[in-house]
């Protein structure tokens, strides 16, 4: 699969979709805020235990305004490429997932992060929007590795992993701050030759 160039809107946010089985995704927009807040808001105990914690305005415009300024600059710098995860049937934001930490020459790899919104947890669109987001650092972007982690309970993220491709490959402690700890974290790694070929979870990409 080649690459495309990925051209900005006038905004400098990425004007691109990616469509999965069950979702699609594209970039973050500010007319998401409302919707972002009140799915972040709603799973707050769901999704704290396993993020870093929470800043007192993590939920306010300005502080999402920052975060998608952020996010646009990641792209144009090649450093990181953020979606918010829609359900096809209804266009609910159910989630995000990213790649950060973009690494070329040499290394060719990335980080992959994902979250759900407890209503939407549990129902297959995280794997379906993880298969996309591969599809597209391996297809697209012609990265060689994707890496993830999660923390050793985290059973849902660890059986999303395997469930998708990843092999585990380490075990690295107090690896990530997460809700206010240093915690040991799982080692999980993807590499291009080994994503899933299955057509049926092959996103279209939509410039």
């Amino acid at each position: 699969m080649a690459m495309r160039l990925l051209r900005p809107k006038g905004d400098g946010t990425p004007s691109l979709r990616l469509d999965g089985a069950r979702v699609y995704l594209r970039p973050p927009v500010e007319d998401d805020f409302e919707p972002w807040a009140a799915l972040r808001e709603a799973s707050r105990p769901f999704l704290t235990p396993w993020e870093p914690t929470w800043s007192s305005d993590t939920l306010t415009l300005p502080a999402y305004r920052r975060r998608i300024r952020q996010y646009a600059a990641d792209w144009r710098g090649d450093q990181g490429y953020t979606f918010f995860v829609f359900r096809r049937a209804d266009d609910a934001l159910a989630g995000g997932v990213g790649l950060t930490n973009v690494r070329r020459g040499i290394v060719m790899s990335a980080s992959l992060g994902y979250w759900m919104g407890e209503s939407f947890a549990g129902l297959g669109f995280g794997t379906d929007a993880v298969r996309a987001v591969i599809r597209f650092a391996f297809g697209h972007l012609l990265l060689n590795r994707v890496e993830a982690a999660c923390i050793p309970e985290n059973e849902p993220s660890r059986r999303l992993l395997l469930r998708v491709g990843f092999e585990q490959e380490g075990y690295a402690r107090r690896y990530l701050r997460i809700n206010g700890a240093w915690r040991d974290h799982l080692l999980f790694a993807m590499l291009s030759d080994r994503s899933d070929p299955r057509p049926d979870t092959r996103p279209d990409v939509r410039a």
